[in-house]
């Protein structure tokens, strides 16, 4: 990832700048705010800007007055049962807003999560730089041929190399075209609204992305999961880092109770239920489908 220098100015600015005020502040992010935390080859995620903390849930929940008004162990108690029993009002109290910049195919899945405010950059008023995501070697797969969404086997060797070209060199022409068709060079140019449905869904955008922690929890455990895609997982990491940093007590009940924790329907709670008596139970007999049979057994860390 590179920045430029009048970038690089901004950011140190912003980050020396100080304010005083009356408004809970959470001093693990407030050392990270504005800090560029670099995502994939150009990419990076920024925390701009938040509100509430810890306590700002706690004190919703209770609807009180006052900080500090129970223990702290009280206060992550509380924050515990209320990730455990879903209740999710006293995190919608916490906000975040975040700079992120990000290949614009996975923007597009990204904004399938409709619960955000979000600004992108437009590409219909400014000029889009010359960059795109490439993946890395070892992030080249086939498709998976057991799961429509995801990926098989790495691709290696000339395989590899071969896609590897054809990205790079569509990217490069595509984004020489666009240039072109801007270019004023003693001719009227295309409209930049025009020029840009030109550009590879590997170009990069930006946007200010903003949500409450009721959600962003949400896109996180979708995003972070394990089977998540990767170039999406990545950046859910990267805020997961800073969400830890925020808010520590709320994100450590996340860990245990989403991230750590696994769903159970019915069939599966009475199949389990059924072993533990030590009963033979196979997915024929166990009520559930042949997939979420592999779900559950590999939740319990069992080989079919």
């Amino acid at each position: 990832m590179s920045l430029s220098d009048d970038q690089r100015a901004e950011i140190a600015e912003q980050r020396d700048a100080r304010a005083e005020t009356r408004r809970a502040v959470a001093p693990g992010l407030e050392a990270r705010l504005y800090e560029v935390l670099p995502v994939l080859d150009h990419g990076f995620v920024r925390a701009i800007d938040y509100m509430g903390d810890d306590e700002a849930i706690v004190q919703a929940a209770r609807v009180s007055y006052g900080r500090g008004t129970k223990a702290a162990r009280n206060d992550e108690g509380l924050i515990r049962y209320l990730m455990r029993h879903w209740h999710s009002t006293p995190f919608e109290m916490c906000e975040i807003k975040l700079h992120v910049k990000l290949p614009i195919f996975i923007a597009r899945q990204w904004i399938r999560h409709r619960t955000a405010n979000v600004n992108e950059y437009s590409a219909r008023y400014s000029i889009l730089d010359k960059e795109y995501y490439i993946p890395a070697a070892e992030n080249l797969a086939a498709q998976s041929n057991t799961n429509r969404q995801g990926r098989g086997d790495v691709l290696s060797g000339h395989e590899a190399q071969r896609v590897l070209d054809l990205l790079r060199g569509d990217a490069e022409q595509t984004y020489a075209h666009y240039e072109e068709m801007l270019s004023d060079d003693g001719k009227e140019g295309l409209s930049r609204e025009l020029a840009r449905m030109n550009l590879t869904l590997n170009t990069y955008t930006q946007w200010y992305w903003k949500t409450d922690l009721h959600n962003l929890f949400h896109f996180l455990r979708l995003r972070a999961d394990a089977h998540a895609q990767y170039e999406i997982r990545v950046y859910a990491d990267a805020i997961c880092e800073l969400t830890k940093a925020w808010v520590p007590m709320a994100y450590a009940a996340f860990e245990d109770y989403r991230l750590g924790a696994a769903n159970l329907s019915g069939p599966a709670m009475a199949a389990i239920r059924q072993m533990l008596d030590g009963e033979d139970v196979t997915q024929e007999n166990s009520g559930m489908s042949a997939g979420e049979w592999r779900e559950v057994m590999g939740a319990l860390g069992r080989s079919i």
